[in-house]
């Protein structure tokens, strides 16, 4: 799942997913080509 995806998904700003990667808080992401990917199965539980 993108963070676009994610973001609307939760309806919350693409900045606030941002800032809590920074933070080291949120779901768990990868990185893959500069962007990040979000695995559905660690946003659902």
């Amino acid at each position: 799942m993108t963070q676009t995806q994610l973001a609307e998904r939760w309806q919350v700003a693409e900045s606030t997913l941002e800032l809590w990667r920074s933070a080291g808080v949120g779901p768990n992401y990868m990185k893959i080509l500069d962007r990040m990917r979000y695995c559905l199965s660690d946003i659902t539980e």
